[in-house]
């Protein structure tokens, strides 16, 4: 490779990020997903229309794409509020397991009769896109006011069924390929990946959560690379061993996202820039992989279509409202949790399975993939809010979390800086510093007001989204949370 093209490609790189942040900006404005423009430029970028890059490798497509999982799963726990989806752990568990299956099942007859494909290659199909995408389902919830208890059960049910996809994606491709395939192995081999995945992502959680606090590194910065480093190796051994390590990636950012942890605050912004970054690189090779010639076929855009659209108001909802029965969600909560179900990075994953695999016309799982990501994109991540709005579940909205700053010069002292923004609902509204009752050998050190900066005193006055940074001991932290998150309406 000579220098020329090593400098080309680095410019591209190079465009490609800039353009993905500035999509994001222009997206946001316009209401249309930002994953999908990813997935346009793609198709741009690929040999098909510029020419500019001819993408074909399935193998490492899925390397990348498993990859992009682990981090945005892990960061996906990260922000998961153990407080929030305690309540609807039921529900979400239910949808994450039971909703797949329900979900393969009538996408799996779909297909027999739409696409004229044998039972097992209709139930491959169907588990490829069986679970909604927790990289598309964090996006597109980001940012939006809508009951906690909707957020909590779409985030938590994405974030957690992915390895229901995956299993039944590579069961329907060893009943295809491998003569010796026995339904017994199948079911017991579930239990044994699910278990394993639950119990590794507890322990090696725990234990990563544990020396985090206890390494004192130069740095503030790398204790976000030392965390993406525990979340790469939780999934290897995990999956090493038998289990699901993308069940065990995500159950241990929860728990290490739900403790109290140095330097927490560069650790979620690095992961939450991360998993981003993942998702754009997802959209972008789909864009790659995909052929728009071979796409200008009526008879395969008719069928993507039908199959989409069968999906969305067929599939999702039988299985919400099924595997809701028995739990306490309003006939308005199950519409939202049928609409929200949204597709993305994962099926693209698992849509470079059957193309490793030997199967017969893999390029067909592929394109039906593309279809069914697209129209979800379009149609279901654009209208989210909207939707919310006209169910009646858009809540008030709520305080950011409280955050620890992280600064160098505090890294060995015995201090903690505190982000805490203050909230309408703050019964702090109008009072005095002086009257916020923070425990002893603590100090609001700075205010940032509407973007200047206010050095408080006690008789300053606190208002609406005022930034406060408060400076305690270390050994305070625990009870300046408390009173802030209590006195500031956060749950």
């Amino acid at each position: 490779m000579n220098q020329f093209s090593i400098d080309a490609i680095i410019l591209l790189i190079g465009f490609f990020l800039l353009s993905g942040v500035l999509m994001t900006k222009l997206t946001s404005r316009a209401g249309v997903p930002a994953l999908v423009l990813f997935m346009v430029l793609g198709m741009v970028l690929g040999s098909d229309i510029s020419g500019l890059i001819y993408f074909s490798d399935a193998q490492l497509a899925q390397t990348i794409g498993i990859v992009a999982l682990i981090i945005i799963l892990f960061e996906g726990g990260l922000q998961t509020e153990w407080k929030s989806v305690r309540p609807v752990l039921g529900g979400a568990s239910v949808l994450a397991t039971g909703g797949v299956i329900f979900t393969t099942a009538i996408l799996a007859v779909a297909s027999h009769y739409v696409l004229g494909l044998g039972w097992l290659e209709s139930f491959l199909l169907g588990s490829i896109v069986g679970s909604t995408d927790a990289a598309a389902v964090f996006s597109v919830m980001s940012g939006q006011n809508i009951k906690s208890k909707m957020s909590s059960t779409l985030e938590l049910e994405s974030g957690s069924n992915d390895p229901m996809a995956m299993f039944l994606t590579i069961a329907f491709i060893e009943w295809l390929t491998l003569p010796e395939f026995s339904l017994g192995h199948l079911v017991l081999n579930f239990f044994i990946q699910m278990g394993l995945g639950l119990a590794l992502g507890l322990g090696l959680g725990y234990l990563s959560s544990k020396w985090m606090n206890k390494i004192k590194l130069d740095a503030s910065g790398l204790y976000a690379v030392l965390s993406m480093g525990y979340a790469i190796a939780i999934y290897a051994t995990t999956s090493v061993l038998g289990g699901s390590g993308l069940l065990a990636v995500y159950i241990a950012g929860i728990l290490i996202g739900n403790r109290e942890l140095n330097h927490s605050h560069s650790i979620l912004r690095f992961h939450e820039g991360f998993a981003w970054l993942m998702q754009l690189t997802m959209f972008v090779i789909l864009g790659l992989l995909v052929f728009p010639s071979e796409l200008a076929n009526w008879d395969l855009i008719w069928k993507g279509l039908v199959l989409s659209f069968i999906l969305m108001f067929v599939a999702r909802p039988i299985a919400v409202f099924i595997c809701t029965i028995f739990f306490d969600y309003t006939f308005k909560e199950k519409l939202f949790l049928s609409w929200a179900g949204l597709r993305g990075a994962v099926p693209i994953v698992l849509a470079t399975f059957p193309l490793l695999a030997g199967v017969p016309d893999p390029f067909l799982y592929f394109n039906m993939i593309f279809f069914i990501v697209l129209t979800s994109a379009l149609l279901q991540g654009s209208t989210i809010s909207n939707v919310a709005k006209w169910l009646g579940l858009e809540a008030p909205a709520s305080p950011r979390r409280i955050h620890q700053l992280e600064l160098i010069s505090m890294d060995k002292a015995n201090a903690e800086m505190l982000e805490v923004e203050i909230s309408a609902h703050s019964p702090f509204l109008n009072q005095k510093v002086q009257t916020l009752g923070l425990p002893k050998e603590t100090v609001i050190s700075a205010i940032i007001r509407e973007g200047k900066l206010v050095m408080p005193t006690g008789k300053t006055k606190l208002q609406v989204a005022d930034v406060l940074y408060i400076l305690t001991a270390k050994e305070q932290v625990s009870k300046v949370k408390l009173v802030m998150a209590e006195e500031n309406g956060i749950d």
